[in-house]
């Protein structure tokens, strides 16, 4: 029998059980096998987050994007957080708004966002290093770097990704599923860091729509490879016409060419022309395709996907003791899916 959730409540006016997420976070026990579902009341929340390895199973559930937004603006070179660069990292690595370490992570509607203005430098919105996580109806806004997919098997689903610089980055395993994907500038979307041949990480984006500023001329690539064995899939997916005809980008090291794995499959859109695409960029055939073009691939055993899922509720506040009461007395009526 599935474990109760544990629900938890934040709102800015003091009606929920606190007033920010990182005092809710910081209130779930570390290391239980039970889900926490922080319920966030709608608002603009000024401040990082920090979800530490011993704090599991956490759900961020927020009204809609558009209402619930989590900000901070640390860059690269200018950190400010409540706590030690020894336990969220320094540079890009310690610069996310919201960093998450605890394992079986999932979001729904909400925004995450690095507000650092365009030429900061390496901002992240939000950082993933971590096991099984799952992003649903969520936004993630910034310039460069925005979201940092460090590790670990992700799932974003209706999604909206902005950024200019390698905004969607790092060597995790991640599908990207009916996203919107928005190019503010010049740059590159994706910067994957595979870097041997052996390892299962890559992007695959399914069935997405990337969009640009309006431009009457390509300013955009699909991608560059920040490891040697780099692995980008676009399948199914619109482009805009501020995708460059040559598509990929080898980072200025030739012998990139021979290992990064980029490929286009049934794309459709003015920027989904291959005629022009550099030489080096791989062609995919039916056979290869399946295995990129489900949740399998990033749930290879279809293990894990099927729990990350939440159902959405209005917000409403409820102390801490009463809520808890109430579950007690719910005779396992409120359940993890």
């Amino acid at each position: 029998m599935a474990s109760k959730i544990q629900v938890l409540s934040v709102s800015l006016n003091g009606s929920g059980d606190f007033r920010t997420v990182q005092e809710a976070v910081d209130a779930v026990p570390p290391n239980k096998k039970q889900r926490f579902l922080i319920r966030i009341a709608p608002g603009i929340y000024n401040q990082p987050v920090y979800i530490p390895k011993n704090k599991t199973m956490i759900t961020l559930l927020g009204d809609s994007p558009e209402d619930t937004v989590l900000t901070w603006s640390n860059t690269a070179a200018s950190i400010k957080h409540p706590l030690a660069s020894s336990i969220i990292g320094t540079g890009t690595f310690g610069s996310g708004t919201v960093i998450v370490e605890g394992e079986d992570f999932i979001a729904q509607g909400i925004t995450f966002e690095n507000a650092a203005p365009k030429g900061s430098g390496q901002a992240v919105a939000i950082r993933v290093t971590a096991d099984r996580s799952a992003f649903y109806g969520c936004r993630f806004l910034g310039w460069q770097d925005t979201v940092y997919l460090h590790y670990g098997r992700v799932y974003i689903r209706d999604c909206y990704v902005e950024g200019s610089v390698d905004f969607i980055f790092g060597n995790a395993t991640v599908l990207l599923e009916h996203c919107h994907i928005h190019c503010k500038a010049d740059g590159f979307i994706t910067a994957q860091q595979r870097t041997d041949p052996n390892d299962s990480s890559g992007y695959v984006f399914l069935r997405c729509t990337i969009t640009g500023n309006g431009s009457s001329t390509p300013y955009m690539y699909l991608g560059r490879p920040w490891g040697p064995h780099a692995r980008v899939v676009f399948a199914f997916t619109y482009m805009d016409a501020c995708i460059k005809p040559e598509g990929w980008h080898n980072w200025d090291k030739k012998e990139n060419e021979k290992t990064a794995e980029y490929h286009e499959y049934k794309c459709y859109g003015p920027g989904s022309d291959t005629s022009q695409r550099v030489s080096w960029a791989r062609k995919m055939s039916d056979a290869i395709s399946v295995q990129f073009l489900s949740p399998r691939f990033v749930d290879t055993a279809s293990t894990w996907l099927s729990t990350a899922k939440i159902e959405q509720t209005p917000f409403i506040p409820t102390p801490l003791a009463s809520m808890l009461t109430a579950l007690a007395n719910s005779k396992g009526s409120i359940c993890c899916l």
